[in-house]
């Protein structure tokens, strides 16, 4: 089986809603570095687009009625948005979820301190990247410090032309011998992964001068002192915009389309839906995934479940039946990203099976390592059904494993929310040198991406 490239069929119509989703989705990657950049940014399209907060209605009690819009904020790190459809909410609802995650450096908690007159950061890595590719490259630190007297302080440094910027250190090649020889995975250890802050030292200042500079540099521009790292959630990343790439400019190289290749056409999907659907849509967009969907905010919390229970509740008299129904009846595109068949690379992939860059939206039917542990298996009757709907609106998709069976693996958040009945399957982009800290995506593969999602709440059913 060959599947077409998306490129050969557009007409200029197409090019230009193309170019005009690639020009938004950059946008949104430049604004939002962090889940709670994103979220922040998410909140705002809402509301211009006229969705009301549903803990605002669960306050007055509002009741819900078919084609009112709402949005949930959960913990500043996920968001949701619901379209109330015609049907009764236990037959099911449209689901469409993503992770906002991406792989960083997370500041430690006591993070601070002076060596041979240089100032660091010690940093703790979050999710799979490979330590080596993060070392001397422009870094940013973004995040919040939250002060003992509930005062939140944003930071942002590193994105704006006037601000500085941080790095990590490499060895140079001169001394690296002994560097060389080692594996990739030992070139540099987790805990060397430390980010120079600061090299001048306060005037004055004998013992950890520099260390006492950058203090009261902190001081003066956020209030800041050192136990407030201990509140703090500071993350590093790449310093930069979301840029297009090649000479036909037909692709985007940024930071973090995994999983923000996927968040953004599927709020902009919901966002988008005019009129008022037959089943209730729902946009969900996690944290966490990338470390296993843990904690309050994971895709393995419950604040999806308590979400749609609150919906419910709006809708009709609440039933714990009626609430496991409409889970159970749901339809849901666990929108992941998958690898892309890389021909520098190509001993790991089995070409039938292998997604292309340019060659649309992806399912993955399975992902999981090896002998698909712990993969969500979707069923032939819903992939059958997916089929029909995107032959039907034109929507180019191919289907993929993650590589060859016994090269690797990965997971997603789709048997997390399989786990109560509904049928789903991973449906993403596919992404070149994925979880490095700048990635590689097709403007034609983020294009179908929005019109499968489009099509998937307007026409999925019972299946």
């Amino acid at each position: 089986m060959v599947r077409k490239n998306a490129w050969a069929g557009y007409k200029e119509t197409d090019l230009v809603r193309l170019e005009a989703i690639a020009k938004a989705y950059c946008e949104y990657l430049n604004n939002g570095k962090t889940e709670r950049e994103c979220v922040r940014t998410c909140v705002s399209a809402a509301q211009a687009h006229g969705f009301a907060d549903l803990k605002t209605l669960i306050r007055q009690e509002t009741k819900l009625v078919a084609g009112d819009r709402v949005y949930l904020n959960w913990m500043d790190k996920c968001f949701l948005l619901f379209v109330v459809g015609r049907r009764p909410l236990d037959e099911g609802m449209n689901i469409v979820g993503a992770h906002i995650d991406s792989p960083r450096l997370d500041v430690k908690q006591n993070p601070l301190y002076e060596e041979s007159e240089l100032a660091f950061l010690d940093t703790h890595y979050y999710g799979g990247i490979k330590k080596y590719q993060w070392l001397a490259m422009p870094l940013a630190i973004h995040g919040v410090v939250v002060r003992k007297d509930g005062a939140k302080l944003e930071v942002n440094i590193g994105e704006a032309a006037s601000d500085p910027v941080f790095c990590i250190s490499d060895l140079l090649p001169h001394l690296g011998k002994d560097q060389m020889s080692k594996t990739a995975a030992e070139v540099v250890d987790g805990d060397a992964l430390n980010v120079i802050l600061a090299s001048r030292p306060l005037e004055g200042e004998e013992k950890e001068p520099v260390k006492a500079a950058v203090l009261k540099l902190l001081q003066e521009k956020y209030g800041m002192e050192e136990e407030d790292f201990l509140s703090a959630e500071l993350e590093i990343v790449p310093a930069g915009e979301a840029r297009e790439m090649g000479l036909d400019r037909s692709m985007i190289l940024a930071y973090g389309h995994d999983d923000r290749v996927c968040a953004y056409p599927s709020m902009a999907a919901v966002l988008d839906f005019e009129g008022t659907p037959e089943y209730t849509l729902c946009c969900v967009l996690t944290d966490k995934e990338e470390i296993g969907s843990v904690g309050a905010t994971g895709m393995g919390a419950n604040y999806f479940e308590n979400a749609v229970a609150e919906l419910y509740a709006l809708t009709k008299p609440y039933s714990e039946l009626g609430l496991r129904r409409t889970l159970a009846n749901s339809r849901m595109l666990s929108s992941d990203v998958s690898a892309a068949y890389d021909p520098n690379f190509a001993g790991v992939f089995e070409k039938n099976n292998a997604a292309y860059l340019g060659h649309g939206v992806c399912f993955n039917k399975y992902t999981g390592s090896r002998g698909k542990s712990g993969s969500n298996d979707a069923n032939p009757e819903f992939m059958a059904a997916l089929r029909r709907m995107m032959d039907a609106a034109g929507v180019c998709y191919q289907t993929a494993e993650l590589g060859k069976v016994d090269a690797g693996g990965g997971g997603t958040i789709a048997y997390l929310c399989a786990k109560y009945g509904m049928h789903v399957i991973d449906s993403g982009v596919p992404v070149l040198s994925m979880h490095a800290p700048w990635e590689v995506i097709s403007k034609a593969d983020l294009y179908e991406a929005y019109l499968c999602y489009c099509t998937f709440l307007r026409e999925a059913g019972e299946v």
